[in-house]
């Protein structure tokens, strides 16, 4: 169903199926297409809440049909992450779009998300499908082994999948080393079997001025 158009632009091949996408991002359809908005961060009530609890109010939007659809959202680049029944953890403005059968929920993130601003909840994704996730310039996908932990700078982080433990450390960000860190700040460090999507462009975020 998904295929990318370029770096930018992903098309959606829909033979009567659905999907969900962030509201506000079809660019052009042919064919026939429903558009239903859906409100809240995941399914059902408790990802409503949660999104609410914590200012934010994640809109996305379901699209039915038949023909192609193609979502774009402020020239991001596009990447494509396959899941096969398992999770994959994504900052819910990096999400652009998933399979209708995909299953959307929160998670709690606590000092991370507070570090990135972006809250104390993330977006679950999970399954068996494709989702769309959007980056600010090209991402890189980077292994993360048993023997070769990562860390990451919270304001380029994106996304993970796979069997990955989180956790906190906090040191120079790497903004110190051309003179522009606020001084000691948090990094995520990642342990275990995966992979972690980064951007080349950081956000603003708590962590780089602590």
């Amino acid at each position: 169903m998904f295929r990318l158009q370029g770096s930018r632009v992903l098309a959606v091949d829909m033979t009567g199926d659905a999907v969900k996408a962030k509201n506000g991002s079809m660019v052009a359809y042919d064919g026939q297409m429903a558009f239903k908005r859906l409100t809240g961060g995941g399914e059902g009530l408790r990802g409503m809440v949660t999104r609410r609890l914590t200012g934010e109010q994640m809109t996305v939007m379901e699209v039915r049909g038949q023909g192609t659809c193609w979502f774009a959202d402020r020239a991001s680049e596009i990447n494509l992450v396959e899941l096969h029944g398992d999770k994959l953890f994504v900052e819910s403005s990096n999400l652009l779009a998933t399979d209708g059968g995909l299953r959307t929920g929160t998670s709690f993130t606590g000092l991370r998300g507070a570090s990135q601003g972006n809250g104390l909840f993330t977006t679950i994704v999970e399954g068996r499908g494709q989702a769309a996730i959007m980056s600010d310039g090209p991402a890189v996908v980077l292994r993360v082994a048993p023997r070769y932990p990562l860390v990451v700078d919270p304001g380029a982080y994106i996304a993970h999948q796979g069997n990955v433990r989180q956790s906190f450390q906090s040191g120079v960000t790497f903004r110190t080393f051309l003179g522009e860190g606020g001084g000691e700040a948090f990094q995520i460090r990642f342990e275990g079997d995966g992979l972690v999507y980064v951007q080349p462009s950081e956000r603003n975020t708590i962590a780089g001025d602590v």
